[in-house]
């Protein structure tokens, strides 16, 4: 068995990953593992912009970015690292187009911005141009401008590597376990310090957004190894994926004038956010949407609605609205290229003339393994950090996003908290010699894939992962019941029980077994839907995206507070709510303190 040492690991290389492996290559030795060629990360596919209050079109300010932050994320978001995330976008979104990053540019020159959804000015007044854009394909070229950085700065890269264990001594984390997906051999990797940045986890529900690789690995190894998750219960479903197929339609078309429309052709957005209609927060019109389905105005009788980007319908709502602005073909190409070519491709539908058949899908974790500022893995309430552990974007939960998403800020969060921990890494390393590994520190994974790899039950791996995603979709989804969640948690263990007892897959072999791998997958994705499932059960209110039918209001007395889960030795979920949520700026400013969300 193979063993490599670098000071700072790097688990991951989407947008959060290779910022923090640019930044700690910078002052140690640094590899970044993935389990993907890195430009095939997740990260790839994010279309409509990066939220930064530049200002390049109208006035804006860091403080209305953080204020919108807090508000969309329904007041669980932790306050201060709201004010951290607004403030540091400013330089991150700079500094990316000084590393070679080609913004979208206004005719004078500056970077080109446009509207989202929850983005306004002075406090949650007008809707404001605030995302920074790349036509609609503005992660491909975050990726890929990090990853040329990272080149010239000689990070070393595992590609294809696929992390399947931590390493701990004691309390402190000296490193990671690999599979060699060409030849299948375990790699131990020894360091001082571990980031993970392993993107999400949609691929629990049936429809969702989420790449197939997206199965909340680095989640579940920290979580084995008795680090908590935080929040799980908030997963965001993205108002616009394709029908059926959960493939997103970016926020950037509602932000250039696209609106929704029932099968009445009514606006419907105008009776659910009479002010910000079609931009409010996403969890907002995911409901709107399910409303409307469940109301008999779905399409035809069917589960979706239309978005409606023609210019002639544009252009109709913009001069009620009493706008000068115009929309062409010709702009709607330009824009918007990736969207009109996925529409085209996978529907037959031409968005120019013809509006986009939609319905919400599985997007974004909101929760994950919780970390300060800094982006240190954190034990308890009391925020400990686990010694030589950190994590950044979508895997990690610094709770920023609070109980929902804004839009653009999953962008502004990989940039920012990955420089933040990347820099982090560096002042760590070069103050701690390396912890040695513990015995044959690759033994427990070892057992556990040779278990799946001669496992001789019935169950195909794909017949169970059907019926979690089945079963999470009707039951934790967009709305919530006791009695619904209850069904979903029981067909879950049973669904693990069969995982333990019942399973077989077809290839024995070693070299690229991805039919073992994504059995090993199957078990992570087990484990986040019980942790979701038990999360949500527990917590009685109606917040951001967690919407439950039988428990409508929010509740600030009781529920302001953060969702910390521990596994038990006995295999059981253990939850602790004593992690209060930072109401920081709300001390200063009443702007901040939890109200109603209008629109």
């Amino acid at each position: 068995m193979q063993t490599h040492q670098y000071e700072a690991l790097i688990v991951g290389a989407g947008g959060a990953g290779l910022m923090a492996a640019l930044y700690a290559s910078r002052g140690v030795k640094t590899a970044v593992i993935s389990k993907l060629y890195p430009t095939r990360s997740h990260t790839g596919t994010a279309q409509g912009g990066i939220g930064a209050a530049l200002g390049n079109l109208e006035e804006d300010r860091p403080e209305w970015h953080a204020f919108d932050t807090v508000k969309g994320g329904d007041y669980l978001a932790d306050q201060d690292a709201a004010l951290v995330l607004a403030e540091g976008a400013i330089e991150a979104v700079i500094e990316l187009e000084h590393l070679g990053l080609p913004f979208d540019r206004t005719p004078e020159g500056r970077i080109s911005q446009r509207r989202f959804g929850g983005h306004t000015s002075g406090f949650g007044g007008q809707p404001v141009r605030r995302a920074c854009h790349a036509a609609d394909r503005t992660g491909h070229m975050i990726l890929q401008t990090l990853y040329q950085q990272c080149i010239k700065n000689e990070v070393t890269f595992f590609n294809e590597f696929h992390v399947v264990d931590l390493i701990r001594n004691g309390d402190t984390v000296v490193g990671v376990v690999a599979v060699n997906i060409d030849d299948g051999e375990l790699h131990v990797f020894h360091s001082k310090a571990v980031l993970f940045a392993t993107g999400g986890w949609g691929k629990v529900w049936e429809i969702t957004s989420n790449a197939h690789s997206l199965t909340g690995d680095g989640n579940v190894i920290t979580y084995r190894r008795g680090v908590p998750m935080q929040d799980m219960e908030f997963f965001q479903f993205h108002p616009t994926g394709i029908y059926k197929m959960g493939i997103l339609i970016t926020e950037g078309v509602r932000g250039e004038g696209g609106v929704l429309l029932n099968d009445r052709g009514e606006r419907f957005m105008e009776r659910y956010a009479p002010s910000i209609k079609d931009l409010a927060s996403r969890d907002v019109i995911s409901r709107a949407i399910y409303l409307e389905i469940q109301e008999g105005r779905g399409i035809k009788g069917q589960r979706y609605v239309h978005l409606d980007v023609t210019p002639e319908t544009v252009n109709r709502y913009l001069a009620e609205a009493g706008e000068s602005r115009r929309i062409t073909g010709e702009d709607v190409e330009a824009k918007l290229p990736d969207i009109l070519d996925f529409c085209r491709t996978y529907l037959g539908v031409d968005p120019v003339r013809e509006p986009m058949p939609v319905q919400p899908t599985a997007h974004y974790g909101m929760g994950g393994i919780p970390t300060d500022l800094d982006g240190r893995a954190i034990s308890d309430e009391n925020r400990t950090p686990v010694p030589g552990l950190y994590a950044a974007g979508e895997c990690a939960c610094v709770s920023v996003h609070g109980a929902n998403r804004l839009g653009t800020n999953s962008l502004t969060d990989l940039i920012v908290f990955g420089r933040l921990s990347g820099k982090h890494m560096v002042q760590y390393c070069q103050g701690v010699d390396f912890t040695p590994l513990p015995d044959n520190p690759a033994g427990e994974v070892e057992a556990e894939l040779e278990r799946i790899r001669k496992s001789s039950g019935s169950t195909k791996p794909y017949q169970l992962r059907a019926e979690m995603q089945h079963v999470m979709m009707d039951h934790v989804g967009v709305f919530r019941t006791a009695e619904g969640m209850q069904t979903a948690l029981d067909t879950v263990r049973r669904l693990k029980e069969k995982y333990r007892t019942d399973l077989v897959i077809d290839d024995r072999g070693k070299r690229f077994n991805s039919d073992l791998l994504e059995a090993w997958e199957l078990g992570c994705l087990l484990d986040i839907a019980e942790v979701t499932t038990v999360s949500a059960l527990a917590r009685e209110e109606s917040r951001g995206a967690h919407s439950r039918d039988d428990f409508p209001q929010r509740d600030d007395e009781k529920w302001m507070v953060h969702t910390l889960a521990y596994p038990t030795p006995d295999g059981e979920v253990r939850l602790n709510h004593n992690k209060t949520v930072d109401l920081s700026l709300a001390e200063k400013d009443e702007r901040f303190k939890p109200k109603e969300r209008v629109y």
